[in-house]
């Protein structure tokens, strides 16, 4: 069978064994080094940065917002949030409808695969880069081992590597010099487009919603540095005598301008240095700005700002609560992005290459995180045995899948119910009650049953003595006789059956008195 990718189109096994960007044409990608456009970055030159990557040159917003990133410790905590949240919950891949038992079997394959082959977390870390920048690729480098091809390892590229294409504007390709770009190869790449809003590729990432609280909070945040510079020190003046060179007077101005900071200096005889009370000014106008930035931010990455920071004022837990339900909202959304690339491109390419149930690209396994959230294990355990006995069906599945407790496999040891041991001294009655007919009075049927276990025994005893009597000829003889077998007769057992019977009845008459019968 012909090896093709997700959209049908022919590849060769060639490709998996040479990586296109070790290719000739390429080699200048290697070679290239940020410019950081956020150095002196002004409203003006980010629109530039911004119309230049609707038309498809993304370098310079993809290295403006390595440079937010970088530079924004509130911009980078609010990302690591919403990233790190994408590797808490369980994956697993899941068959196609109606599945066969090889198709099971081959979906067990590639589960052990991707846990046992790749770093996965890491590979989903880097795929979440794509929510900032709008896109995130990471070349597969495959390797051949023991008759099956998967990859050895999964290396992120830097994203001003790309370009779109001048066209089709939501296709990625490399910076090869020409016009339109050199194409991706088919199961060569992990090319994750992320959508934080709708729009082509360019216009996609959160960096365009970033930029601008960025480059107003670094204005607010510069200015304030000047304010407290100049309004946090007192004015200093100096003053010379007439007639003094220009010497004289560069180092007056010299000590004037450094004594703020040294504390200490010296200046000639004659002249000196009045300090003035500082200039009056607020700082609150800069905060302002400052606060409006990082809200915004806040809002934009995680959907609210209760999540993240608390002025004390507007917080309450249950504000908290939404908040926190909204940004639950965006790492499903974001799970579910990854685990559709994840499938295309990274499941799909293992499962045609090494699995016998491959039949159509339309009928594949799924990667898929699993979003559920467990529910109250107490509200359950009450209301569900309430419902049964109404007569509601409940399937058992839909409560393993409610609860998040797997189900136990075919030999898989299984808790249970711990049996209550009697209390001491009701263990004769119970085994007596037992063994005895319920009718009737219970005094009658232990009677019964102790006639029942000690007919046999006495039969045993009375029989040596009956014999004895009949065989003798005078009543010395049977005193005689009688004597000579005591010591002969076993009443061990006997003895036994009586103290049971004796501590039966001894029982049946507290509880008797206690039920007040």
């Amino acid at each position: 069978m012909a090896i093709v990718d997700i959209h049908g189109k022919p590849i060769r096994q060639q490709q998996l064994k040479q990586n296109q960007t070790d290719q000739a044409e390429l080699s200048h990608l290697r070679t290239h080094f940020a410019e950081h456009p956020s150095s002196g970055l002004t409203p003006s030159r980010l629109a530039e940065i911004m119309q230049a990557a609707e038309q498809g040159d993304l370098i310079a917003q993809c290295e403006l917002a390595e440079d937010i990133e970088e530079k924004d410790a509130h911009i980078f905590a609010e990302l690591q949030k919403r990233r790190r949240a994408l590797l808490g919950p369980d994956w697993q891949i899941t068959p196609p409808r109606k599945a066969s038992e090889q198709e099971k079997q081959d979906c067990a394959l590639l589960q052990e695969w991707l846990e046992d082959v790749l770093d996965l977390e890491q590979v989903i870390t880097d795929m979440s880069d794509a929510i900032l920048k709008g896109f995130a690729n990471s070349e597969i480098i495959w390797t051949r081992s023991d008759g099956l091809w998967l990859p050895q390892f999964i290396e992120y590229r830097d994203p001003s590597w790309f370009q779109t294409h001048p066209e089709q504007r939501n296709q990625l390709r490399l910076r090869d010099n020409s016009y339109h770009g050199a194409a991706l190869q088919a199961f060569g790449w992990l090319s994750h487009t992320h959508q934080a809003k709708s729009g082509y590729v360019g216009r996609g990432g959160l960096v365009r919603q970033l930029a601008w609280p960025f480059i107003f909070k670094n204005y607010s945040v510069r200015d304030l540095a000047e304010f407290l510079e100049i309004y946090g020190l007192p004015l200093r003046l100096g003053k010379y005598p007439s007639g003094a060179s220009e010497p004289e007077k560069r180092t007056l101005l010299n000590a004037v301008m450094s004594i703020g900071h040294n504390a200490g200096g010296i200046i000639p005889q004659g002249m000196q240095i009045d300090f003035q009370e500082a200039a009056k000014g607020q700082s609150d106008p800069f905060e302002v700005m400052t606060n409006w930035a990082e809200r915004s931010a806040s809002k934009a990455i995680l959907g609210g700002t209760l999540t993240s920071q608390a002025d004390g004022k507007s917080s309450t837990n249950a504000l908290g609560n939404v908040h926190n339900e909204v940004r639950q909202e965006l790492r499903d959304a974001d799970c579910k992005q990854i685990a559709r690339t994840l499938t295309q491109q990274l499941v799909f390419p293992i499962y045609q290459l090494n699995c016998k149930s491959y039949r159509h690209p339309r009928r594949i396994p799924q990667f898929e995180f699993d979003l559920t959230e467990p529910e109250d294990l107490k509200l359950y355990s009450e209301a569900i045995p309430a419902l049964v006995q109404t007569g509601m069906k409940i399937p058992s599945q839909w409560v393993h899948d409610k609860l998040q407790i797997p189900q136990a496999k075919d030999g898989e040891e299984v808790l249970g119910m711990v049996k209550a041991q009697p209390p001491a001294g009701q263990a004769e009655l119970a085994a007596l009650s037992a063994s005895t007919p319920t009718q009737g009075d219970e005094l009658d049927n232990m009677q019964a049953q102790l006639s029942a276990n000690s007919a046999p025994l006495l039969n045993n005893l009375i029989a040596p003595v009956r014999q004895l009597v009949s065989e003798a000829t005078s009543l010395e003889q049977i005193r005689d006789g009688i004597l000579e077998l005591a010591g002969e007769l076993d009443v061990e057992e006997l003895g036994t059956q009586m103290a049971q019977a004796f501590a039966a009845a001894e029982l049946l008459g507290q509880l008797e008195i206690e039920e007040g019968r």
